[in-house]
């Protein structure tokens, strides 16, 4: 126990998150954020103090007037990166009720990453079982339960551009089923999106009707029940393909569809 301490505390950490920006080109719902300033928050404590009978307390008491500053979110909890739980695909996952994201079990969220490459994949594209099966036979590695899977495709170099949000592959429902039955509950994705991008799932729609088209790897949750982390970053900074130590919480929030979520890897020097 003493030398695990010891190699998480010597270990390198990468950050494989991105932030929750006001106004940035690659959120369609665009978060918004209020600041207030140390002083204006001096004046909202002096009052919440008046409030709870403690009428003695103003804002100069604070030292120049100057209180504490602090902000105010008003955002889709799949702002930013964040981790989908299987109330997000559908009211029950594999016959019984979905867990919510305050619901989902901490032993999910920390795990050995394994990351498979897909930065070749054309954007717009579906990736599959047998893709899945290929990649991890180029790396030479068995999936085991309690794995984390990664899947890389390079989108996160396109975060604050309106490409974000269309130039990346996505899951199918099968390659996401596959992934589940080999014992995986966590699969993260360095993109917008898990499936392929709005556009591209609406053109095929609109082309087929065929209504498996729209948001067929979410709906793979209702079947298979497992947590997806969309928006992650720097995946191409980790020095291996497996064996990665990562740690995912996201917060709770009762009885929600997602929670924000920082992503984590520890990698010894």
């Amino acid at each position: 126990m003493v030398q695990l301490r010891k190699q998480l505390l010597d270990a390198e950490m990468i950050d494989l998150s991105i932030g929750i920006e006001p106004d940035s080109p690659s959120e369609p719902w665009k978060p918004e954020i209020e600041y207030r300033t140390h002083k204006q928050v001096a004046h909202r404590l002096a009052e919440k103090m008046h409030e709870i009978g403690i009428e003695e307390v103003s804002a100069s008491d604070f030292p120049n007037g100057v209180g504490l500053a602090e902000e105010t979110i008003t955002a889709i909890i799949h702002t930013g990166t964040h981790m989908d739980a299987p109330w997000h695909y559908g009211p029950e996952s594999e016959g019984e009720p979905s867990k919510t994201i305050d619901e989902i079990p901490a032993e999910w969220c920390r795990g050995n990453a394994v990351v498979l490459d897909f930065t070749w994949k054309e954007p717009r594209t579906e990736i599959s079982a047998d893709e899945i099966d290929q990649q991890l036979e180029e790396i030479d590695h068995d999936l085991s339960p309690g794995e984390i899977v990664l899947i890389e495709t390079g989108a996160d170099e396109l975060w604050g551009t309106e490409e974000y949000l269309t130039e990346f592959p996505g899951m199918g429902a099968e390659a996401t089923k596959h992934l589940v039955n080999q014992g995986i509950k966590v699969i993260g994705i360095d993109a917008y999106g898990f499936d392929k991008p709005f556009v591209e799932m609406g053109e095929r729609f609109a082309e087929t009707g065929d209504p498996d088209e729209l948001w067929p790897a979410h709906l793979a949750g209702r079947e298979a029940e497992y947590c997806q982390i969309e928006k992650m970053a720097n995946l191409d900074q980790l020095p291996r393909r497996t064996d990665i130590p990562i740690v995912a919480f996201p917060i709770k929030v009762e009885d929600a569809s997602a929670g924000w979520t920082r992503p984590v890897a520890f990698v010894e020097e």
